[in-house]
């Protein structure tokens, strides 16, 4: 029989904290390669037009400067375009760095300055100067919102938005009460400590080593071979550690694609970091514009949902977020109509950022939920008791497993929710006013709808290596992938290393979606699977059907008795949801509590209950952190980061942390996470869901709704800044 495993399922510290807190673990930057030139940026300073010239002679003079790459003299010419596209991209044409002459959008990089040294390329790059034939730009969703359309190609590996069911408007018209507000959501930057980075080792050997910061240096290394025709040239991309990333990495980024041209060019080693301002001229969450109207009757039961968005994109990609798939699955409602739109700007594209579409669809949903409680007189936590569905009503599915009744009920316990008292206003400390608010959480739980490959070796040493080239980005894939595999093959998991993020392992799909544990995870456990079966075949004559029926043995012992020094197995797994009839999903229950100065309108978010339901949870130790992390990120989209926009300039404000605020740790309190008991066998071999996601989407409304409990005045903009918050404040004096 098989034994309960040791360590899966245990708190386990990360396995490579020791090699990252003593600086052990390299990053994109930090490689020491020979022969290695430095190239800096020349970012466009204008919104959109053409390039009419350049005075690069100051610059080409300055000391260390070998060359300027821009449009007219980049190393090649008619094959530039062909191929040229990545695996994640959206429909549409991907921008081309140098491509030609026409600007898309502010700080698009017009030229590369390479130098020996990273001080004389960011020298000389500063007096390069570019003269441009300006044009009109577009960059307020609000005044383009006009001209929003359907997308007609839907973005691959995206959930599309789902088909309406029954008829929304009449049961809209009949419902008793009715509630209708717009909600709009501010773009956000993608902020990781790491810098985007990109590292060329350009080889003698024909060979070319790309040390990149990635969520898929598969997928980087397909790009680069298509987009430079490296055919015959052998290209190995590395990113074995990676300073955060949740979206920002799931495409190659314009460092990889420019340190590589220059490498090309020059057969010379090349390192480019995109300084903290150009990061905010890269992909951004979309800013969007929603419309929510529910209709139901006095109990507060739905009767008609309906749901419009209008989200930003770039002149040449249609950028995709599933932003309403999760708002037709979440509550029980017979007639049901979503419309998502887009609406093309003078900007870069936008891209994925954690939790994407659902932490924007999830904002309007959950606050118009709230604004339905007060109108029926219920209670937040009451109404979703009402509207709860355990079933997929849009695609007439069930659910493989749904455990969100037990994520409020055991969130409201730890939380406290029976003491709050449901009058706006009606609890204070002083001269703060005390909030408390509540939302759902819902997020995708499946496999990677790609192939997943992984390989395991056993050693006379009784050692065991995994393999697999999909990234750590923070999330504490190299500890579960370690656990697993030790228990898997009965050992303890000082025995098992584990290699990522490495274009030559075994092919695994990019790191994003939460399908990384679920998808990585029953990779490795495939592949012990296999070995233990080789392994005992080996023993016995025969294979067994299944290995863990053999009780339990040393299998280091069988790998001696066949004379072997090493063995491996490799195993390959596919989504396994496809066609089963049924829908897999998490789900969380987050409540948050705000105190909110009277007088000054400063908002402090001292608690957040976060409650989830996410299958068999690997290791609870990095289980919390993700949560905890995500809920940080959240209160940022909540309460601090907003990429104001100059729209005369079409240009992104913001330059540094001092213009974009993020969480600092002053802004940080108690972060309560509950996992709940639950147990999936369909959703993936291993049983987990992914949690990379559900930590995040929900707390933006609860924070929202906790500040409309506090003060009475709804604001359904985010983030909830103290000007959009101090207008409608009512003041009572004397406090």
């Amino acid at each position: 029989m098989a034994d309960e495993p040791v360590s899966t399922g245990k708190p386990l510290a990360r396995v490579d904290g020791p090699l990252k807190v003593t600086g052990g673990a390299k990053y994109a930057a930090e490689y020491d390669v020979p022969d290695l030139l430095h190239g800096v940026i020349v970012p466009s300073s204008i919104a959109k037009g053409k390039i009419t010239g350049f005075d690069t002679e100051e610059a080409i003079a300055f000391p260390g400067v070998l060359k300027i790459f821009t449009h007219q003299n980049r190393p090649w010419g008619p094959h530039f375009s062909l191929f040229f596209k990545d695996p994640m991209g959206p429909p549409g044409r991907p921008f081309r760095p140098l491509h030609n002459e026409r600007i898309h959008f502010s700080g698009q990089p017009v030229a590369l300055v390479v130098a020996d040294t990273f001080e004389a390329a960011r020298d000389a790059a500063a007096l390069v100067r570019v003269s441009y034939r300006e044009e009109a730009h577009a960059t307020d969703l609000e005044k383009e919102a006009v001209s929003a359309y359907e997308p007609p190609r839907h973005r691959i590996g995206v959930p599309p938005t789902p088909k309406p069911t029954g008829d929304a408007g009449t049961a809209m018209a009949a419902a008793p009460v009715k509630v209708e507000a717009t909600y709009r959501t501010s773009p956000e930057n993608h902020h990781p400590m790491e810098l985007l980075a990109t590292t060329v080792h350009w080889g003698a050997d024909n060979t070319i080593t790309v040390y990149d910061k990635t969520q898929s240096p598969k997928s980087v290394q397909i790009y680069l071979k298509t987009a430079f025709l490296f055919f015959r040239r052998h290209v190995r991309v590395l990113s074995p550690y990676v300073g955060g990333a949740f979206g920002l990495g799931l495409r190659p980024q314009q460092s990889v694609f420019l340190a590589v041209l220059a490498a090309k060019a020059l057969k010379r080693s090349v390192r480019i970091v995109i300084p903290r301002d150009q990061m905010y001229t890269l992909g951004y969450r979309a800013h969007a514009i929603q419309t929510v109207a529910l209709g139901a009757d006095e109990f507060g039961r739905l009767q008609a949902l309906k749901q419009d968005a209008i989200a930003a994109t770039s002149r040449n990609e249609d950028a995709q977020d599933p932003m309403l798939y999760f708002s037709g699955l979440l509550y029980r409602c017979d007639n049901v109509s979503l419309s998502y739109k887009l609406a093309k700007l003078d900007t870069v594209s936008p891209c994925d950022m954690r939790g994407p579409g659902a932490t924007t669809g999830m904002f309007a949903l959950e606050s118009a939920m709230d604004e339905l409680s007060y109108a029926t007189g219920q209670d937040p936590l009451a109404l979703r008791y009402a509207n709860y569905t355990s079933d997929d009503q849009m695609e007439h599915r069930r659910m493989s497993s749904k455990a969100l009744m037990d994520c409020y009920e055991q969130g409201a316990e730890k939380f406290g929710w029976s003491l709050r008292t449901p009058a706006p206003r009606s609890m204070r400390d002083g001269r703060e006013l005390i909030g408390w608010g509540m939302a759902t959480g819902i997020w995708d739980a499946a496999l990677s709808p790609l192939p997943a490959r992984a390989t395991v070796t056993l050693t006379a040493d009784n050692c065991l290596e995994v393999a697999t080239s999909v990234t750590d980005i923070g999330t504490g894939t190299y500890t579960i992938l370690t656990q697993l595999a030790a228990d898997a093959m009965q050992l303890p998991v000082d025995r098992v290393t584990t290699r990522l993020g490495d274009s030559s392992l075994p092919y695994n799909p990019t790191q994003g979606g939460s399908w990384t544990a679920a998808t990585a995870g029953s990779a490795v456990q495939a592949a012990c699977d296999k070995l233990k079966k080789k392994l005992l075949k080996h023993s016995t004559g025969r294979e067994p059907f299944n290995p863990d029926m053999v009780p339990r043995r040393q299998f280091v012992d069988l790998l001696k008795g066949a004379g072997k020094s090493s063995m491996k197995a490799t195993a390959t797994i596919t989504q396994l949801s496809a066609g089963r009839g049924f829908t897999s999903a998490t789900h969380s229950a987050v409540f948050a509590e705000v105190r909110i100065d009277e007088e000054l309108g400063v908002i402090r978010v001292t608690r957040i209950v976060s409650a989830i339901a996410a299958g068999r949870i690997l290791n609870p130790l990095t289980a919390q952190s993700q949560i905890r992390g995500a809920s940080v990120m959240a209160i940022g989209k909540a309460l601090h980061e907003d990429a104001a926009y100059d729209h005369n300039l079409g240009r992104c404000m913001a330059h540094s942390f001092a213009d974009y605020h993020i969480p600092s740790n002053a802004d940080i309190f108690d972060l309560d996470v509950i996992f709940v008991d639950e147990k999936d066998e369909e959703v993936s071999p291993i049983g987990a869901k992914g949690l990379g996601e559900i930590g995040s989407v929900a707390v933006a409304p609860a924070i929202a709704n906790a500040v409309f409990h506090a003060t009475g005045h709804r604001v359904r903009e985010l983030p909830i800044t103290i000007d959009r918050l101090l207008p409608g404040l009512p003041r009572t004096g004397g406090h």
